[in-house]
Parts: structure tokens; sequence; C-alpha cells
């Protein structure tokens, strides 16, 4: 397809839709509006009339566009192969190219603010003592009180993020001491089995420490060398699925040259989303495999050297669209859980939705996912859980900001987490 233009790209992929419909089920806005046009099919037409000059790109297919949570669900059951994904990602880029043709300027928003620091994540990691800090002595919070802020859902979820944490030194105690920066290095303990490297992400270097860190320990623990590279930045897959795919490509080029220069047996992705971003955009290139931190535990060498504590726990397990529906490596999780003695790991209800996060679906379009989050929260409450885990920052945060305004106290985190906790790691 290269040398194409988008429009060209839009019109070849959705002539492969057959308008079959076995998609219509298994799409969130479609179960949720029963309209055909936020649906796979439904959306299809419309982006191959809209290439076609058939249909105007004006301000109702827009919002269909947006509403869509680019989940997936449709492109894996699809049983002609269409590429939804990259389907919806080129369409948004068609989007943005007529809005510049047109001359049309959008004001700046909140959200524009946080997707321009994703940007450049180590300027993010230089807030990380002054958001501790703030979160520490509850300024937040009092300057919500005081401006209109605390009116904003951005500016809310943002005070109700769990406590800043810093990175691993590293020193094999079981003690998460706290860093300044990332270390270029980690080495293995005891017998060393391999190498990988592990992608740090943009938000989750801020929000996700704590599985960061865990999967650091558990992979030395295991006898694996961890190489963080400081010139890797953010996957990409926001300012993909914005239409911005030159930006995404520029990200993509600089995570490369970074994770090019190592040997490496993987490069590991803590959160599905960036994992599927690495993949796609072929960052590893054609010698290295890009795998989700559980799909990699599972297979690795070396859990006879290592003592995991047992926990008499039902573990709920809420599995992210793009784990499921992409990478399909949603059985890893309960696989690697398996490993804690005592242990039962259930799937959460209906798993083959999502739960809305989606990127900033959740602040594009609050009304829709708060619907669908609704739906996961009374699964929670209905089975009494205190802990559930996920495998997608961007699930977790969402999740965790829903049970936080139902006063539901069951905890969220990472499986890799849980198991570095009960292998010794004081989280």
């Amino acid at each position: 397809m290269s040398g194409k233009s988008i429009k060209d790209r839009v019109t070849e992929e959705s002539n492969q839709c057959v308008a079959c419909g076995l998609c219509l089920p298994h799409c969130p806005t479609y179960r949720l509006l029963q309209s055909e046009a936020d649906s796979p099919r439904g959306r299809i037409a419309l982006m191959s009339g809209a290439a076609n000059g058939r249909i105007s790109m004006n301000a109702r297919f827009v919002e269909h566009m947006e509403r869509c949570l680019t989940c997936r669900a449709c492109e894996a059951v699809c049983p002609n192969k269409v590429a939804y994904g990259d389907l919806i990602d080129q369409t948004k880029a068609m989007i943005a190219q007529q809005t510049k043709s047109d001359g049309k300027k959008r004001s700046a928003s909140l959200q524009d603010l946080l997707i321009l620091f994703l940007h450049w994540p180590k300027r993010l990691e230089s807030l990380r003592r002054l958001f501790s800090f703030a979160q520490r002595s509850n300024a937040l919070r009092w300057f919500g009180k005081l401006s209109r802020l605390s009116e904003h859902r951005l500016f809310r979820f943002v005070a109700q993020l769990p406590q800043v944490k810093f990175p691993y030194v590293g020193t094999g105690d079981g003690y998460a001491h706290p860093g300044n920066s990332w270390r270029e290095v980690y080495p293995a303990q005891g017998q060393v089995r391999g190498s990988v490297g592990l992608f740090l992400g943009c938000v989750a270097r801020i929000t996700d420490v704590e599985t960061l860190n865990a999967s650091i320990y558990v992979l030395n623990r295991l006898g694996y060398t961890v190489h963080v590279p400081s010139a890797q930045t953010c996957c990409g897959a926001i300012d993909r699925h914005r239409g911005a795919l030159m930006q995404a490509d520029s990200l993509m080029q600089q995570n490369k040259k970074a994770f090019s220069e190592l040997s490496l047996n993987a490069i590991i992705s803590t959160a599905s989303g960036c994992g599927v971003q690495l993949l796609e955009s072929g960052v590893a290139g054609k010698q290295v495999d890009v795998m989700d931190i559980s799909h990699f535990l599972v297979a690795a060498d070396g859990w006879d050297d290592v003592k995991i504590a047992p926990l008499s726990q039902k573990i709920w397990v809420h599995e992210p669209c793009t784990l499921r529906n992409v990478l399909r490596s949603q059985q890893y999780p309960y696989q690697l859980l398996a490993r804690i003695p005592g242990v039962q790991a259930m799937p959460l209800a209906g798993n083959d939705q999502c739960c809305g996060a989606a990127g900033v679906y959740f602040i594009e379009q609050p009304d829709l996912a708060d619907r669908l989050l609704d739906e996961k929260l009374v699964k929670i409450k209905e089975n009494e859980a205190s802990c559930l885990v996920t495998s997608n920052i961007g699930c977790a945060m969402h999740i965790a900001h829903g049970l936080h305004g139902k006063g539901l106290a069951a905890k969220v985190m990472h499986p890799v987490a849980l198991l570095a906790r009960q292998m010794g790691l004081e989280l």
C-alpha cells in the first residue's frame, strides 16, 4: 500500500467489507446506541462514501467516527479479515487533512496539553516530585476547589490518580528504593538467561511505576537483564488514533533507534495498548519480538529458582481490548497468576466488551465511556471483588477512577505487580 494516498487506502480496505453484519453484536457503540452509523459495518460504508466523495466529511460524519473506541472487536470476528483498526486510523487522518485544507482552527484544550506532554515523556517525568508533593499536600484538591478546573473531567481524573511512585533502584533486596530516574541497565540475578528491553510508555512513567518496578524485579529474579534505553519515547498510539500519522511515525522511528542498538531477546511492554502500537509499527524489526510482560513471563525460564508466597484469594481479571482482540494474549495473565499458590483467577463477566477507556476516549466521549464503565463496576460489585487485575494502564486508571466515584474499595493492579508482591517486592 506504499505510495498510495490516504483516500485510496481507505477505499481499498473498505471494499473488503462484505457487510455481513457479524461484527454488530461485538461493537460496544452499536450495542449501546443501536445505530447502524455507529456500527463497524455502517462506519465502513461512511468511510468509503467519504473517500470517494459521495459523502461529506461534515460534523455528523466526524461524530460517528469519533464515537468509535477502536477496540477492534469487530476485526477479531471479521470473516473477511478487514483491517478495521488501520481503516479507522486512516479515516481520522483523512479528516485531519480535510480540516487543514479548509483552514479551520480548533482552540486548544486541556486534552491537547496532555497529549503534548506525552510527546516528551522525560519532561513529564521531570514533574514527578512536584506532582508527588501536590498529592501529599492535597494541593490539587485545594486548587480544584478554588478554580473552575474542578468542573473539568480531566482535572478531576488527575486529582484522583494513585500516589505517584519512583523508579526502582534494583538492589535486589525486595524493596522498591525510590530513585530519581530509571537506570539504563538492571543486571540479572543468579544465572543469566537473557536480555530484554523494557518499554516505559509515557503516562505509565508517572501513574504505573508500580508495574514497571515489579516487571524489572521479576525479570531480574528469573535471570533476565533488563535494559531501559533513555532515548525511548511515547509509543504513538494516541497520535495515530487521532489521525496524526506522521507524528506517530516520528515517535516510532525514535523508539526503533533507541532499542535497535541493544542485543535483546524481546522488547517487553507492560501496557497492551502500547504493545499493539510497538508491534504493528515495526519498532522491534524482524529479529526481536514485542511481547506483553505476562506472555513473556509465562514462557520464561528460572521459576524453579524463586519462591512465591501463597495467596488464598479470588482475583478477578479484566481483559483489555488490545490484549484480547489484537495481541490475542488474554490467556497469559491467568497462566501467570496460576504461579501464585492458592490464587483463583476469575474472568470478569463482560470481558468481550470495552471498559470505555480507549486511550483518551474516556475524556472525549465521557457519556459513552461512563455507560461502558458502569457495566464493569456492576460486575465488580456483584462479585464483591477485593482485587481486580488488568494488563493495560488506561483500563486500570479508568476502572479505578470509577471505583473511587462509586465508593468501592476494590484494588486495581497489574498481574505482574501482584506476582512481584508475592515474590517479596514491597510495592
